[in-house]
């Protein structure tokens, strides 16, 4: 009996001893994820002392005085909802008024495409899983395709069909010389992708050059894509924002709705309603009547239901209560426009103060382009020597946030650009 306690002993020993090498080294091969390249420049402002520095690398509103700005709309309606709001789920596809607004903005409010019930819309969080949300559904029921991305693009792009495991392709779009953009290249890619491909399209204020196409080329872009058979898929993350008028920036939408394409639109309020925080967004996909709207609403609420089951309601309700009020719609529609005219004015202002210092390079670009950020054209090597010498911070591919320009900042920005470009 001894002798079998101890053999018993010694086994369970070894048994431990295997059961905690394993369980010590399930997380040994994990290795620190790269830094985002976003982030790791607000921690790098974070940390600079001098009273100097600068950080237009953020992609947030702020004001004149570089602080982050609550519109009044939103405050509110906050105000309307506060102790009127119980804490109950919302269903997986949202609130359903919140997105019948929403699709408003996009597709018209006098739709006929919202009356004939043809569009298959849910809550999202944010543009980031709305985008998300359809590459899965992508994946699901297309699984042999493949998405067709901007060169550049934003980067979560990528991350986001990567997770999706959906396989990408690129097309032409920006044109560094001229610092516009590339269109012959990227009708070129549109003809030559196969036919019936994905293409991912930003609608207004392209992240992260600020280049849009104009009226014309966008109604040749439409054109080219049905030919092809294509399937647009649009982010729309700064309707009203760019311009100001959230009907005009909506505009490549409703050329590609006129041209009887079915497509798919990632929309956000983080940046319009600076809802940033709420993760408040919709994603939308047109189809060919209602019974497949239906169909593809309920395959979008299968997708969510495992990610996050449902969407949080707070921002939601913001939404809705600001969209379907006529005095708190309009006056968002007066506040998107005073945010959207501060980036231009800025926008002209960096400029001027470049060309004032005698500049040799042409700084047009800066005005041409459109939204929250400015393409600048400046090398890696540039970026390093304004945020060593200067202390300003953006990320190294040269993307200025024209939100973080004020004017009390600018004409020092312009006077660090001109001497790193001299």
């Amino acid at each position: 009996m001894a002798i079998r306690r101890a053999m018993s002993g010694r086994i369970m020993d070894r048994t431990a001893v295997v059961g905690a090498r394993y369980m010590s080294s399930w997380w040994r091969s994990v290795q620190p994820a790269p830094k985002d390249p976003i982030l790791g420049v607000t921690e790098a402002f974070l940390a600079d002392q001098s009273p100097d520095k600068v950080n237009v690398g953020v992609g947030a509103y702020r004001d004149d005085n570089g602080k982050p700005v609550v519109l009044e709309c939103v405050r509110e309606a906050e105000r309307r909802i506060a102790g009127n709001l119980n804490m109950e789920y919302l269903p997986m596809g949202g609130s359903v008024k919140m997105v019948e607004e929403t699709l408003k903005l996009a597709y018209g409010e006098n739709s006929e495409l919202i009356k004939e019930k043809r569009i298959a819309a849910v809550q999202a969080l944010s543009g980031t899983g709305a985008c998300r949300l359809f590459a899965d559904f992508q994946k699901r029921f297309c699984p042999d395709s493949q998405i067709y991305i901007p060169v550049p693009t934003w980067a979560n792009h990528h991350n986001i069909w990567r997770d999706a495991q959906v396989p990408q392709k690129t097309y032409h779009y920006y044109h560094p010389e001229s610092k516009g953009l590339d269109f012959a290249a990227m009708i070129d890619d549109i003809k030559n992708a196969p036919n019936g491909s994905f293409f991912l399209l930003h609608a207004c204020a392209h992240n992260p050059t600020g280049v849009d196409p104009s009226e014309e080329q966008w109604r040749e872009i439409s054109h080219h894509i049905k030919a092809k058979g294509h399937f647009a898929f649009f982010d729309m993350a700064y309707q009203g924002f760019a311009s100001g008028d959230p009907e005009k920036d909506a505009k490549a939408i409703r050329i590609f709705l006129e041209d009887g394409h079915h497509i798919g639109i990632a929309q956000s309020y983080a940046k319009n309603m600076g809802l940033y925080g709420q993760r408040v967004g919709c994603l939308s996909v047109l189809c060919e009547d209602e019974k497949q709207a239906v169909a593809v609403k309920s395959q979008l609420q299968q997708l969510a239901r495992p990610m996050y089951s449902n969407p949080p309601v707070h921002g939601a309700v913001i939404v809705s209560t600001i969209l379907s009020d006529p005095d708190l719609k309009k006056q968002w529609l007066k506040e998107v426009k005073v945010m959207a005219d501060r980036i231009i004015g800025m926008r002209t202002a960096l400029r001027g103060n470049l060309e004032k210092l005698g500049s040799p390079l042409s700084w047009q670009h800066i005005t041409n382009q459109i939204g929250m950020f400015c393409y600048s054209g400046l090398t890696p090597e540039q970026v390093d020597r304004l945020t060593n010498e200067f202390h300003i911070y953006m990320t190294r591919n040269g993307r200025i946030s024209m939100a973080g320009v004020t004017t009390g900042n600018v004409k020092y920005l312009a006077n660090a650009i001109h001497e790193v470009t001299k």
